[in-house]
């Protein structure tokens, strides 16, 4: 299933909007603060889908009755890019576990690329609700590797991925490659187009590099 926010009308999309804009991306602040309220946007709307109970909770005129969560996501995500998306979703999901991927584009001499993914920590995640959250789905590769990576410490009850910017094509090689009944993708924006180079078209360029400055 991939939910599409910015296909309706609402304030997230002033945000893409600026994530977009090479002018407002020069200010990195501006950049990782648009990537962190557009993660707490994303917890929210998960939020609606999670498992509640009723709390009584006693005020200093009496007992509420309050529907709260069951239990709180894991949330998950991919080194190093991931890091303000992932700080808006905390924000909301204040008392979850968390979970880290280090996953990397490795370049070849002929232009190629293969992902590596060199480290995984978090917690047991048999029969948890994980949010797994990258800013950029190109290809869709390190998305669903990480994903495999995370789960060899247990199968989770159910994924919720979380990317900014889509390709159509990054989306395809998901639904190819993860499971349709235990994995929900959230997304911000569909782009149509890939380069040679696996990035997205007109997207925004590289979420990492914007957010934290340029690698070598």
């Amino acid at each position: 299933m991939v939910k599409n926010l910015g296909a309706q009308n609402s304030i997230f999309n002033q945000y893409i909007s600026e994530i977009r804009d090479s002018v407002i991306q020069q200010d990195s602040l501006r950049f990782r603060y648009n990537m962190e309220r557009m993660g707490a946007i994303f917890a929210y709307e998960i939020s609606q889908q999670l498992e509640y109970e009723i709390k009584e909770v006693t005020t200093p005129l009496g007992v509420a009755e309050v529907p709260v969560l069951k239990a709180f996501p894991v949330l998950a995500t991919i080194l190093r890019a991931g890091l303000p998306l992932h700080r808006g979703m905390l924000n909301l999901f204040d008392k979850s576990e968390n979970a880290f991927v280090s996953a990397y584009r490795k370049h070849s001499k002929d232009g190629h690329f293969n992902i590596q993914v060199e480290y995984v920590s978090g917690p047991d995640l048999t029969n948890r609700v994980v949010i797994l959250s990258d800013p950029m789905l190109a290809t869709g590769a390190s998305l669903a590797l990480s994903y495999k990576a995370l789960i060899v410490k247990g199968k989770p009850l159910h994924t919720h991925i979380v990317t900014l910017i889509a390709s159509t094509q990054g989306i395809d090689h998901l639904k190819r490659n993860l499971p349709a009944d235990d994995v929900t993708l959230w997304v911000g924006a569909i782009d149509d187009e890939l380069t040679a180079q696996a990035y997205i078209v007109p997207g925004l360029g590289d979420a990492g590099d914007l957010a934290y400055g340029n690698k070598i």
